[in-house]
C-alpha cells in the first residue's frame, strides 16, 4: 500500500484529490495539508511515501516545504502538483528536491501512475514542463550559472558581492544599512537562486561572472 499525503491550501483540491487516489485500491491517503508548515508536520506524523504538493501555498510554500522535507525526512519522495508551470517555479522545485513535476491539468490515469511510479522511485515530469528542463540541461555549467545570476536582483547582487569578499552577515548588514535578519533572508534567497548549498559555491559564481563590483570601503 502507497501511504499518500495531500498539500494543497484549496479544499476543493483537496477533497477532488482524495477522491481519485482513495478509489485505487494499491494507494491509501494517509493524511491533508494546507500548507507548508501543516505538511511539514504532517509527514512527521503520518510518515507517508509521497506527498502530493502544491507550490504556491500561504506562509511556507511548496518549494520551501519540499526542501524541508527532503532534509529532514530524505526516505519521503515529493511530488509537486500545481498550475505553475514557469521557469523559476520548475526549476527550484527540481533544486528543492521533487522527485517530479505535473500540472493539475493531469489526468486521473497519469496522476495515480505517476504517484506509484514517485513511490518505486520513479520521476515523472509533465511534457508541459519537460522541455524546459530539457533545455536547462542542454546549456554548459557557464551558461546555467549566467542565467541564474542574472535572475537575481539588484540588492541580490550587491549582498552577493559582499558575500563573495568574505564578509560576515553582521558585515554586510552595516555596510547596507540593512538588518542581520534583512541580510540572511537575502543569502538564503541567492543560494537558492543560484542552487548551491552554501556561501562558498555562491563566492565561487559570483567570482567566475565578474559579479564582485566596488561595494564601497
Amino acid at each position: 500500500m502507497i501511504r499518500v499525503l495531500i498539500c494543497d491550501d484549496q479544499a476543493v483540491v483537496v477533497d477532488g484529490l482524495e477522491m481519485i487516489l482513495g478509489a485505487d485500491p494499491e494507494i491509501e491517503v494517509v493524511g491533508t495539508a494546507h500548507d507548508g508548515e501543516e505538511a511539514l508536520q504532517k509527514v512527521a506524523a503520518v510518515k507517508p511515501d509521497v506527498a502530493l504538493m502544491d507550490l504556491k501555498m500561504p506562509g511556507m510554500n511548496g518549494i520551501q516545504a519540499t526542501r524541508r522535507i527532503r532534509q529532514e525526512h530524505p526516505e519521503v519522495r515529493v511530488l509537486v502538483l500545481t498550475t505553475f508551470g514557469d521557469d523559476d517555479w520548475v526549476f527550484d522545485a527540481i533544486r528543492a528536491g521533487a522527485a517530479g513535476y505535473l500540472l493539475k491539468g493531469t489526468s486521473r490515469q497519469e496522476l495515480i501512475k505517476a504517484v506509484k511510479g514517485t513511490a518505486a522511485g520513479d520521476t515523472h515530469v509533465d511534457p508541459a514542463v519537460a522541455g524546459k528542463l530539457f533545455s536547462h540541461v542542454a546549456q554548459s555549467p557557464a551558461q546555467q550559472e549566467s542565467r541564474m545570476a542574472e535572475a537575481l536582483s539588484e540588492r541580490e547582487l550587491e549582498v552577493l558581492g559582499l558575500l563573495a569578499q568574505g564578509l560576515t552577515n553582521a558585515e554586510i548588514a552595516d555596510r547596507l544599512y540593512l538588518t542581520r535578519g534583512t541580510v540572511r533572508n537575502y543569502v538564503s534567497a541567492i543560494l537558492t537562486k543560484l542552487g548551491v548549498e552554501d556561501r562558498t559555491q555562491a563566492a565561487l559564481i559570483a567570482v567566475k561572472h565578474g559579479l564582485i563590483g566596488d561595494q564601497g570601503s
